[in-house]
């Protein structure tokens, strides 16, 4: 499973220096979430969609991505836009639709799109351990920086351990019911799913201290100046201003 599809590319925005990617997104990501104006999160969709446009994301995987926060969305509009008070907007039946519940939930799905949008157009054309670097460039702290990383690694390994014991069990003609016995088998599987994590993280952390490990991961890729950073910058302040003047000065 690639699951850093978005990080294979050679667009504008793969060539721009990380550390400006990160700091753009939080930056935009700050001024979407405190915006409500409809205008400025409009404004703040189609940068997003400009961004994935000169990422050159595949269309599918997006959409693909966007499903589970969509059903979110979905859960959200089947219930705020009754259940908020405020002025009616639509009355059938017993249920009335009150505008105020209406608003907020367009509000909160322009939010929602337009910053994951964003994140996949700048943070996903990254992989993980360029992330990682990228913070530690910027002077997060290394403990955090080493997390993340060995988390994004073995995370994927828990999930084959999981995978390998769900299927011993499918072997050993295990079916899932509504018992007790499925319940203290599941209990088991946590249970030795936790035990063999904890084994292999003192294994990994003993291989480690033998190669010389010492709180910190270093790396040979160095983020040399291009061209684009500098009209990235523009781009960013641009529409970080834009944004602003749309919000909360006109």
């Amino acid at each position: 499973m690639n699951q850093d599809s978005f990080a294979e590319g050679h667009s504008v925005i793969h060539r721009i220096d990380p550390r400006l990617r990160l700091v753009g997104a939080v930056a935009l990501a700050v001024v979407v979430a405190v915006s409500y104006d409809f205008t400025t999160l409009i404004t703040a969709l189609a940068l997003s969609l400009l961004l994935a446009l000169m990422a050159q994301l595949d269309l599918r995987t997006v959409i693909r991505r966007l499903l589970a926060p969509i059903l979110f969305l979905l859960l959200l509009w089947a219930v705020l836009p009754w259940s908020f008070k405020g002025e009616s907007f639509l009355t059938w039946g017993l249920i009335t639709l009150t505008r105020p519940g209406i608003t907020l939930c367009a509000q909160i799905s322009l939010k929602t799109i337009a910053l994951m949008v964003t994140f996949m157009a700048l943070l996903a054309t990254m992989t993980v351990d360029t992330l990682g670097h990228a913070l530690n460039r910027l002077r997060f702290p290394d403990k955090l920086v080493v997390m993340l990383l060995i988390t994004f690694r073995y995370l994927f390994v828990i999930e084959q351990e999981y995978r390998r014991l769900l299927r011993a069990m499918k072997i050993r003609n295990f079916q899932p019911k509504t018992n007790l016995h499925s319940y203290r088998t599941y209990a088991y599987l946590i249970g030795i799913l936790f035990v063999r994590a904890s084994e292999r993280a003192r294994r990994v952390h003993g291989a480690m201290i033998c190669r010389g490990f010492s709180g910190k991961f270093f790396s040979l890729r160095e983020f040399s100046p291009h061209p684009w950073n500098g009209a990235f910058c523009f781009f960013i302040t641009f529409s970080l201003i834009l944004l602003i003047i749309l919000e909360w000065v006109v």
